[in-house]
């Protein structure tokens, strides 16, 4: 076991091994050039592409998703396995080996959104109750519409009176329209997760890289490089997540999942940083606090200072 173990460790830390060149003569069936290698110098197709077969049309279908090509089951591996090592390889330039983090991303949240829509070992739709609670919500809210004026009602009841609103009044308008600022970013959030989620990785990585900017592995690590390990450690977390979705989990035993995949996080980025795993620990969640401290900082200052403008111009 521990000869395996020291094996392992030693794959872990493995770059990707390239296969040999081909020492046949080929001639390109596209540009008519011939070479020596496993692809063509001048157009670049693979030599073993051949006429046209059922085998051929299944592999091009599965290209189409990313799925088929090898570097999206080398990815997928390494995220699994060694996750913060492909990462550093990717950025110092190893990206032909793996499958691109933003695309891969997209496809991860669409295999997702397949498998809660009945792609599943149980064949259960998912996001039904996810839509009877918007229902819920959409219900609810129209309710309590019928007993509260919006703003814009208010303001155009102000205006046909020719009034003008107390310091009170006022007050209360401001607060009626930073409620509906909060329930319009959620539901954005909701309907946008992919996107949403995506700039909140943006954000995160500043504080992140504040702090794993001189680490030892990459003393010299961009903003930009940080961003795109944070895409890719979110496509491992999916991958991960994608696990309870399609095995029918409990709504709380899949929260639980949730959490507990959550702390993977730490994995990665030690691998990554090359900082030990107690340094590791301490930074990760300050820069998660420092992120949800400024980002509901500028969300609540910003709500708020529109409401107010918005206020004063009636």
């Amino acid at each position: 076991m521990k000869e395996r173990y020291r094996q392992f460790k030693e794959w872990e830390k493995q770059p990707h091994q390239v296969a040999p060149l081909s020492e046949e003569m080929h001639e390109c069936a596209t540009c008519g050039t011939h070479y020596k290698g496993n692809y063509c110098p001048r157009c670049g197709q693979s030599m073993k592409i051949g006429r046209y077969s059922f085998k051929n049309a299944f592999l091009l279908f599965l290209d189409v998703w990313g799925i088929g090509n090898r570097g999206m089951f080398r990815s997928i591996r390494d995220l699994l396995l060694r996750p913060g090592y492909m990462i550093r390889d990717y950025l110092k330039g190893m990206q032909m080996a793996y499958f691109p983090p933003f695309k891969m991303y997209f496809l991860l949240f669409t295999l997702s959104l397949l498998i809660d829509s009945g792609l599943n070992i149980q064949g259960i739709n998912r996001m039904e109750d996810g839509e009877e609670k918007v229902e819920a919500e959409a219900t609810a809210k129209a309710d309590d519409a019928e007993e509260k004026q919006t703003a814009a009602q208010i303001k155009k009841t102000v205006r046909k009176a020719g009034g003008s609103l107390t310091k009170e009044e006022k007050k209360q308008l401001a607060k009626k329209e930073l409620y509906r600022i909060i329930d319009a970013s959620t539901e954005w959030i909701e309907q946008h997760a992919s996107l949403a989620l995506l700039i909140s990785l943006l954000l995160f990585s500043c504080p992140l890289w504040m702090l794993f900017r001189h680490s030892p592995s990459l003393p010299d690590i961009r903003l930009s490089e940080c961003f795109v390990a944070m895409v890719y450690i979110s496509n491992m977390l999916l991958i991960y997540n994608i696990i309870p979705s399609l095995l029918c989990f409990s709504k709380d035993a899949e929260n639980i999942y949730e959490i507990l995949t959550m702390l993977l996080v730490i994995i990665p980025v030690k691998q990554l940083s090359g900082f030990s795993y107690w340094s590791t620990i301490w930074r990760v969640p300050l820069a998660a606090v420092s992120f949800f401290t400024i980002a509901m900082a500028l969300f609540v200052a910003g709500a708020f200072l529109y409401a107010k403008i918005y206020v004063a111009l009636i």
